[in-house]
């Protein structure tokens, strides 16, 4: 095991808090029903959830209510309660503690709209999959509904929803930079990332009889100040256009130092006032980071200037190594956003330890027989790591779980198999997924502490895989073979995301999940084929793929099988101009591709590549006013037509893509063919068009080449018939045939 840079108190070695002589409970309680029956007059804490509740390590309320039962403490659930009064957020009475607010496992407006703005009919964390069951903005509106049903309860804030939010941040559904959720919500704190550290510390600190108000600098928390706090050095990063000589500021700020009155008898504080240093002379100075602080752009300055929206999404993205991160302050109004530095990752056994918790693993009886999808999909699934290193530009795991990888042993996650075996309905030996974020980042990391503790790279894979980072697959590939081994289990599949970057570097753990975990097709995801959008992705380029394509395709031979690639991407990405859709179209075409579920570039809060989409800077690189413009297309039908050439096969995106080629000046690839993208516009025309039946004594209009005889044909035909009969032409048809002939007209 990899000793860390920084360690903190074990998760477990918490003192058990008094209530835990009321035992494991089989479910923790939704309704005051369950509390009489396990003898609570009151819960310590309450999770209100905009999920279902599931008791299966899976879902983040499960995990974090099961760890605060471990340490003695009563918490009740409140999952999907009516937000539209406050009647279902006092049905368990006050808590003791606080609320703990969450959306649930996913961001409500991401789970409720899609990328084109649509709204979706579904939502999988709810019974049946129905729809509706939440609001848009679940956090903020849970959390107000706390405070009315309860003004003086603390509450708590946290999941997903809240962690991308924690700063001013850029709203793809308003389409405006929105304030820091913790200020919209009116909650007291804001915990985010994987929050199992922050929600124990401060749940036994306010055990112990203190207020959130003494909570300020647990590591996971976000908070509210009035004021910075003294002793401390300030970076002042809130420009991006420094003049060219930079004096050293030594003056404080106006303020009084945090719990400090100061008067002009006193000639020195208690406690030092804020040094400040303007960012460009922080280099040369050797600063305590447990004492410095890095204050950005006013939220009212990035809701303004796209620009220093960008630099200030740099600078988050650089203090998120929790071995050096500082922590960021942010000025909205009258107050100030702080945010502490991110967690300590849980080593092995303190991960064992959360996934080893008496979890029912099945929906809560009151649905019955009611169908989760979410459940579904992942009831025989097992979560093996945390965090991911690739640093993707467009995806929220790493803002939200770290870089750092945490692993479960082999022997934690064989338990859980025996778990799945004894507790699931209807097991039938098949574990649906090994994985997490990525299938195979499992136990990777980085091989030297002090490289670690000093890092700020963004990814550990791109341009290239880190000479420090270990990229050893052999345990993974000694836990795949063992869970096969397990009596009772047939098949294991990998449905995680694979990064094929790293699995080209340990060829034996390819031919292992070739040979025994793909079940004919394996996802896995390049997002795009050229390299200038790929570098705005941070993801490697297509040479890579083809090197694990050459290996997927040898070992799916020797093993005797045909498997195939299904290969995912994106379009209308920061940097994808429609010169790169129509390349990565041509690749699709020429590799025999048509991708049936394509997926349109969705601006997540916070994420790097929603920087570049509101900005047009590129927030990889230091940003000015003069540094590289990002072009991004965010015309709804520019978007269309870019998805449109992922899916050049469908005949509904032929005449937009048509017009797009022909603008573009490639009309070349319009026709039938081999090298051709689309057809013809006539022969879409003869495809599409269905022959009609013709009304009695009615012209078809068919061509001269139809089976359908017209009246007019069948009168020269009978005028022929004669002549060769009798040498004349008769002049007319009998009275009899006439009257055949009229009958037929009408």
């Amino acid at each position: 095991m990899i000793k860390r840079h920084k360690t903190a108190k074990e998760l477990f070695s918490y003192p058990l808090y008094w209530a835990e002589c009321y035992g494991i409970s089989p479910f923790l309680p939704t309704t005051r029903e369950e509390m009489d029956a396990l003898g609570w007059d009151s819960c310590d804490v309450i999770i209100v959830s905009g999920d279902a509740y599931v008791d299966h390590p899976s879902f983040g309320m499960a995990v974090l209510g099961r760890l605060l039962e471990a340490k003695g403490y009563r918490v009740g659930i409140i999952d999907q309660p009516n937000w539209r009064n406050t009647e279902d957020f006092m049905r368990l009475g006050r808590p003791n503690l606080y609320f703990g607010v969450t959306a649930g496992n996913m961001d409500s407006l991401i789970n409720r709209y899609t990328a084109d703005l649509k709204v979706r009919n579904d939502d999988a964390y709810t019974p049946y999959g129905v729809g509706g069951k939440r609001p848009d903005r679940a956090v903020i509106v849970y959390s107000q509904r706390c405070k009315e049903a309860f003004h003086d309860v603390p509450v708590m804030i946290g999941g997903i929803e809240a962690s991308l939010r924690r700063i001013a941040q850029y709203d793809y559904w308003s389409d405006e930079v929105r304030r820091s959720v913790l200020i919209d919500s009116t909650a007291d704190i804001l915990l985010y990332g994987n929050a199992e550290r922050a929600m124990i510390e401060v749940t036994h600190q306010m055990a112990m009889g203190k207020t959130l108000d003494e909570l300020t600098d647990i590591r996971g928390t976000t908070i509210v100040r009035n004021t910075p706090p003294g002793g401390y050095t300030e970076i002042d990063s809130t420009r991006v256009d420094w003049p060219g000589k930079v004096d050293q500021i030594y003056s404080p700020y106006e303020y009084i130092p945090e719990g400090k009155c100061q008067t002009k008898d006193e000639e020195e504080p208690d406690v030092m006032p804020i040094r400040v240093i303007p960012a460009p002379l922080r280099r040369g100075e050797k600063l305590d980071p447990e004492k410095t602080y890095i204050r950005l752009p006013s939220f009212e300055k990035v809701s303004k200037d796209p620009v220093l929206y960008a630099h200030t999404s740099r600078i988050l993205h650089l203090e998120s190594n929790p071995h050096n991160a500082r922590a960021l302050i942010q000025k909205h109004g009258k107050k100030e956003i702080w945010v502490n530095p991110p967690p300590i990752p849980l080593e092995t056994p303190e991960m064992d330890g959360v996934f080893d918790l008496p979890y029912a693993r099945v929906p809560h009886p009151k649905y019955k027989k009611a169908r989760i999808p979410a459940y579904d999909m992942i009831k025989t699934s097992i979560n093996i790591m945390r965090g991911c290193f690739g640093g993707c530009t467009f995806c929220s795991i790493t803002e939200h779980e770290g870089r750092v990888i945490q692993s479960r042993s082999h022997e934690s996650i064989l338990n859980e198999i025996e778990d799945i075996k004894a507790k699931v309905p209807g097991f039938t030996g098949h574990i649906s997924d090994l994985g997490g974020p990525t299938s195979n980042m499992y136990t990777l990391n980085c091989n030297d502490d002090e490289v670690q503790a000093s890092c700020r790279k963004l990814s550990c894979v791109y341009p290239t895989i880190c000479s420090n980072l270990n990229t050893d697959h052999s345990p993974t590939t000694q836990l795949y073979r063992k869970t096969r081994a397990v009596e009772g289990i047939h098949t294991v599949s990998i449905a995680s995301g694979l990064r094929y970057d790293l699995a080209v570097e340990d060829p034996e753990y390819v031919r292992e999940l070739v040979t025994h975990h793909v079940g004919g097709l394996l996802k896995i995801a390049p997002e795009h084929s050229e390299k200038d959008t790929l570098s705005k992705m941070m993801k490697p380029g297509m040479g890579t793929y083809d090197r694990f394509k050459r290996m997927f395709d040898k070992y799916s031979k020797e093993a005797g099988k045909k498997q195939h690639l299904i290969p995912y991407f994106i379009a209308a990405h920061p940097g994808s101009s429609d010169e790169d859709m129509l390349n990565l179209a041509v690749w699709l075409k020429t590799n025999s591709f048509k991708p049936d579920q394509v997926q349109t570039f969705y601006p997540s809060p916070m994420s790097l590549a929603t920087a570049m989409y509101h900005s047009g800077k590129n927030p990889l690189k230091p940003v000015t006013y003069k540094s590289e413009d990002v072009y991004t297309p965010k015309d709804a039908k520019q978007r269309t037509v870019q998805k449109g050439f992922l899916r050049y096969h469908d005949p509904s995106n032929w005449q937009d893509l048509r017009n797009t080629l022909i603008k573009m000046g490639r009309p070349e690839l319009i026709g039938h063919g081999d090298n051709k993208l689309v057809p013809a516009e006539e022969k879409d025309k003869q495809i599409r068009r269905r022959p009609q039946k013709a009304k009695p004594g009615q012209s078809t209009g068919a061509s001269h080449t139809s089976n359908r005889p017209t009246i007019e044909k069948n009168i020269a035909a009978e005028k022929a018939r004669r002549k060769n009969n009798n040498g004349s032409v008769a002049a007319t048809p009998t009275k009899r045939r006439k009257t055949k002939i009229k009958s037929r007209q009408q």
